[in-house]
């Protein structure tokens, strides 16, 4: 209860910045915040597949890009605002999420790692080569552009992507105390184990990559919306899973909390490695990769289970008590 009363307090102060951002001319701070709610969301969809579900897959920038094509397409095509094509991108991706487990839970381990990413190539080659789906140039939405009110554009934009990270938070926390949750966290330790108990590892698994599936490419439609532009190479780009992989291990994988963390200690990095220090390319991508370098050796297990057990912090802990009938029994 009292995690959910923070969230709502958070989500309530969200809600009051995106109404009070036109007052006082925040659209810049909006704009950032949106991006920081966002990669919130895909770092917590991506935590829930490797913390939880024991699937470090390096392919989820697929779903990004096709949530991202899926809404453009449909905007452009239907000629409707690309708010009413972001459910479509959610169902279209949980869809083909669906359809690719079919072919990667066929792998295991580092095999279904380099198969998600080599699946996330391909689509990304098939898109850039068919001159239908915008070729290697990709979309604008400049046909659809009288359908939205740019007064309060980046206000709608922050509130939606607060949504999602609200959701996303908020649902994950919501499964990892059910019983699919118990299941996962079974999984993720030991998974023959786990099927050796009766626990149905596939359909556990499977739920999980459709859930994070989907989750990716809303996330993923909804920034490219604010840009009003995208490319395959933009929207298929790996550096996404770098992000994610980058938020959830310095923040702390297989917590919820984690990816709260790391998103906030990503974007302040970003802005110290790219505005103060100037860094870009390949030199920023070397800074980032020492920073999570350094938290790997002092805190393997992330920043956010040492600042827990420092300060003794419940959270949003999803840690099954035994029931008391069960601990009052004496030892045989």
């Amino acid at each position: 209860m009292k995690a959910l009363i923070a969230l709502l307090v958070c989500a309530a102060i969200a809600a009051a910045a995106g109404l009070l951002a036109p007052v006082y001319d925040w659209a810049g701070g909006l704009r950032f915040a949106s991006e920081m709610f966002l990669y919130l969301a895909m770092a917590q969809m991506w935590n829930l597949l490797a913390g939880y579900a024991g699937l470090l897959c390096m392919g989820q920038q697929m779903f990004i890009g096709l949530g991202t094509y899926c809404l453009f397409y449909t905007s452009l095509q239907l000629h409707v605002s690309p708010y009413w094509a972001m459910p479509v991108s959610f169902v279209f991706c949980g869809l083909m999420a669906a359809l690719a487990a079919l072919f990667m839970f066929r792998l295991r381990l580092v095999y279904f790692a380099i198969g998600t990413w080599v699946l996330s190539d391909m689509i990304a080659s098939f898109i850039s080569r068919t001159p239908e789906l915008g070729g290697a140039s990709g979309y604008q939405l400049s046909d659809v552009l009288p359908l939205i009110n740019f007064d309060w554009f980046d206000e709608v934009i922050f509130w939606i992507a607060a949504a999602i990270a609200f959701a996303t938070v908020w649902g994950a926390y919501a499964l990892m105390r059910s019983s699919v949750g118990l299941g996962l966290m079974s999984i993720r330790d030991n998974d023959l184990a786990a099927s050796s108990l009766g626990v149905d590892v596939w359909t556990n698994r499977f739920i999980v990559f459709v859930i994070a599936g989907a989750g990716c490419g809303l996330a993923g439609a909804v920034y490219f919306t604010a840009q009003l532009a995208m490319g395959p190479a933009q929207a298929f780009d790996p550096n996404w899973v770098v992000a994610m992989l980058f938020i959830t291990i310095v923040g702390g994988i297989g917590t919820l909390e984690g990816p709260i963390l790391g998103t906030a200690i990503y974007f302040a990095l970003r802005e110290v490695f790219t505005n103060v220090l100037g860094l870009s390319g390949a030199w920023y991508l070397i800074a980032l990769g020492g920073a999570a370098m350094v938290v790997m050796l002092y805190a393997p297990n992330g920043l956010w289970p040492v600042v827990r057990d420092r300060f003794n912090i419940r959270g949003l802990s999803v840690r099954r008590q035994p029931p008391k009938s069960l601990l009052a029994q004496p030892a045989e």
